[in-house]
């Protein structure tokens, strides 16, 4: 019997998020851009998403990324990021995840102990530097896009809450960020469902009651993700540390530390003057994972300030995965129910 479509992933886990990376049946997607080509898979080819993240082939807490070749002078590779709900502009995670596929699968030449590579994502030209040793990714470093706050200590009225700051900031997404003890939470694996109903709601008040667009990427607006922390605390006179868990909507926490959520929290960090150039900082996930976190450089982002955070990670290849669409399948695009998800994504 022929399928009506085809489509091989390899399967990634970056310090506990799962992740999948399109390594055949996808040709091209068209755009000049990442950034275009994320656009037209938004609205005209999301299907694929669909399909790739949808019951009944897959399971709601993960992402996939797709690998497509760019078409900026210099760059190695390009790659859009599905979520289950978005588009986003970028991630760390699924960079790790990216980065992990193309070097192990030998889709990229691997170099040891280095592999230097340029990548396009719909929010930018990245760096990435992969510690490579015995065929194998044991860290990825990313050279993230600039990232800035919008606002700090903003008055937000939440549903349910009343009034309650938070800061506004970009690190590849945009991002409110609330101390989860404000909310009377804490950031343990036990709270998961009660960070989730509060964080959407937090997301939803800010999107509405925030203007947050991208000064040089108009396109890239509204505030799309809840991040949960706690307050840092010293190591030593260079390393900073603590605790996150991002909402990613419509509904489940990132099981990793979250790159985008690291390099906010870093901006928001240097715009108090509690983090300089070339300090350390380590965000640990609710469920103990780490990624590692500094500043790079300080830089202007229209008339914004704001840093360039090279953020480090692992990720390993947990399989190798066939996508079939029967012709006979009611289901092409599978389903989702609010048993799993809080709220029902369009």
């Amino acid at each position: 019997m022929g399928y009506r479509r085809t489509i091989t992933t390899v399967g990634i886990h970056a310090e506990g998020a799962h992740n999948e990376v399109i390594t055949g049946g996808v040709l091209d997607v068209p755009g000049s851009s990442m950034f275009e080509k994320a656009r037209y898979l938004e609205e005209h080819g999301d299907d694929l998403r669909q399909f790739l993240l949808h019951e009944p082939r897959r399971k709601v807490a993960q992402c996939v990324n797709l690998v497509l070749p760019s078409s900026k002078p210099g760059v190695d590779a390009g790659f859009i990021i599905m979520e289950s709900a978005s588009y986003p502009p970028m991630s760390g995670t699924n960079t790790i995840s990216a980065v992990t596929a193309l070097l192990e699968t030998g889709i990229l030449p691997m170099m040891e102990p280095f592999t230097d590579l340029v990548l396009e994502t719909p929010g930018g030209i990245i760096g990435v530097r992969a510690e490579c040793r015995d065929g194998h990714c044991v860290q990825v470093s990313i050279d993230n896009v600039p990232c800035f706050v919008f606002g700090l200590s903003v008055k937000l009225n939440v549903q349910g809450l009343g009034e309650i700051r938070a800061d506004i900031a970009y690190g590849g997404m945009i991002y409110v960020i609330v101390d989860a003890a404000d909310v009377g939470l804490a950031i343990e694996p036990r709270y998961a469902k009660e960070l989730v109903e509060i964080g959407e709601r937090i997301k939803a008040a800010a999107a509405v009651q925030v203007e947050a667009t991208h000064p040089e990427n108009p396109g890239i607006h509204t505030v799309n993700q809840t991040l949960f922390t706690t307050p840092a605390h010293r190591l030593d006179a260079k390393t900073l540390t603590a605790r996150n868990t991002v909402v990613v909507s419509p509904g489940r926490l990132d099981r990793s530390p979250c790159g985008t959520g690291t390099s906010a929290r870093l901006a928001v960090m240097h715009a108090r003057g509690e983090i300089g150039v070339g300090d350390t900082f380590v965000h640990e996930s609710i469920i103990g994972t780490r990624f590692t976190g500094r500043i790079r450089q300080v830089v202007e982002i229209g008339s914004r300030k704001g840093i360039v955070p090279t953020i480090s990670g692992r990720g390993w290849i947990t399989g190798f995965h066939t996508h079939v669409l029967d012709p006979t399948d009611p289901l092409p695009t599978g389903y989702r129910l609010s048993d799993t998800w809080p709220s029902q994504p369009s």
